[in-house]
């Protein structure tokens, strides 16, 4: 295993997908998924220290808020797991609906401050 552990980096745009070199630089063993059902599928398999999704705000959505629910609702059960999300500022309120039902330990705006995400991930290391 990587010193940093492994990370599930869920990138369904490709505004982050350039930060697996910063995962990587940093120890970590990534593992990267382009839609949330692979990803499910990839967490119930393996376990994860870190996962790195997006956030989207999809009001059209019937019973959901965003991308991210079903994600969430299947990391909840790995409490060792830290969730780390990316969201466009103006997404903000809908993210908070999102939090107060999921746990999620850190959320960056995009474009994301690469600094900020470096001292974030060697602080969960």
């Amino acid at each position: 295993m990587a010193q940093g552990g492994r990370l599930l980096a869920v990138v369904e745009f490709l505004a982050h997908a350039r930060l697996k070199s910063i995962y990587e630089d940093l120890g970590y063993a990534v593992t990267q998924e382009f839609t949330v059902r692979r990803a499910i599928a990839q967490l119930r398999r393996t376990p994860f220290d870190v996962i790195a999704a997006d956030f989207y705000f999809q009001p059209d959505f019937r019973d959901r808020v965003s991308n991210l629910e079903s994600l969430l609702a299947a990391a909840q059960p790995h409490a060792g797991t830290r969730v780390l999300v990316y969201h466009d500022p103006a997404h903000a309120e809908a993210l908070a609906k999102v939090r107060a039902r999921f746990r999620i330990d850190a959320a960056l705006t995009m474009p994301v401050d690469e600094a900020a995400l470096s001292a974030l991930l060697q602080g969960w290391r």
